[in-house]
Order: structure tokens, then sequence, then C-alpha cells
């Protein structure tokens, strides 16, 4: 009797230290700049779909600083910034190599700066209603509540595609 008390004992203790219901690691972030879409991936499936905003001017790959567009390409989420202006904020890894060597042929900066963060502070709009404006500087921009979502479900290193 005592040995299966402790064995029940030692079983329950360990059940309560797994999480009960473990998300799937996300392998791929994937933004469709068109339909204003964030999607987490895991292995080809979607497991969460966030309405974004953008910087004023959405269409076309972003080419230089100010120009208020969201990059397009491929990327890499490689760090995470918990103070950001904008609530949260995980930086996007651009310009890339062929960023960079496009501006320096057009003679122009390429900008940098690119996250996923939360929102603005100084808006008077309720979240739902800053979402149908893009008013970013070409970031892409979710509520702050899914940005804590985000947050715990995508590590730095994992890979962003960013689409027209």
């Amino acid at each position: 009797m005592f040995k299966c008390t402790h064995l029940l004992l030692f079983a329950a203790l360990s059940l309560l230290s797994q999480p009960l219901l473990a998300q799937p690691q996300v392998d791929l972030v994937v933004v469709k700049k068109s339909l204003s879409q964030l999607r987490l991936m895991s292995n080809g499936k979607i497991l969460h779909e966030y309405h974004i905003a953008m910087g004023d001017m959405p269409r076309g790959h972003k080419l230089k600083e100010g120009d208020q567009r969201t990059p397009e390409g491929r990327y890499v989420l490689d760090y995470k910034k918990p103070n950001s202006t904008y609530y949260r904020a995980i930086h996007i890894s651009y310009p890339n190599d062929e960023d960079i060597f496009r501006a320096r042929a057009l003679g122009i900066n390429p900008g940098g700066q690119i996250m996923i963060h939360g929102q603005n502070p100084h808006t008077a709009l309720p979240p739902e209603e800053a979402q149908q404006y893009n008013w970013t500087n070409g970031c892409i921009a979710v509520t702050n509540k899914e940005m804590d979502e985000i947050w715990k479900l995508v590590e730095p290193g994992t890979p962003i595609e960013i689409w027209p």
C-alpha cells in the first residue's frame, strides 16, 4: 500500500509539472501584405492568424529609409525587444545583403529597425479600430494582446517570409 501511494503521488506530481496544452513550435512566420495578415506556422500548418497594420505605403518592397513600406522577402526574427516604444517588439533582420546591395547601387539608405510590434501608445483608438489603418513606418503591428501571444510562441532565429 505504501509503495502504491508513493507511485501515485509521484505520477500526479510529474503530470502537474508538464504543460497541460503544449503549443507546437513556431517554425515560420508568414506575412501576406495584400491580405494584411500574419500567420504563425508549424510544420506547414497554421497555428494562429492575425490582422496586421503596416506602413502608409504598404505596396512594393521597402527600398529606402522613410518610404513607409514593409520589406518583402525572407528574413529572420533575430531578437526580442521587451521595452519597445510600441509595447513589445521582435526585430526583423532587414536589410539583408540583397537589400544593402540594391540600396548602394541606387545611392540610398535602405533603412532598418523593422519590427513586429504592438500598438501605438499615443492613439486614442481602441485596438481593433487602430488595426484597420496602416500607421507604422514600415513595421508590422498587431494588438498588444496579440503581441503577448506572438511573444510567447516565437523564438529568436525563426524565419519570416513577407509576401506582397
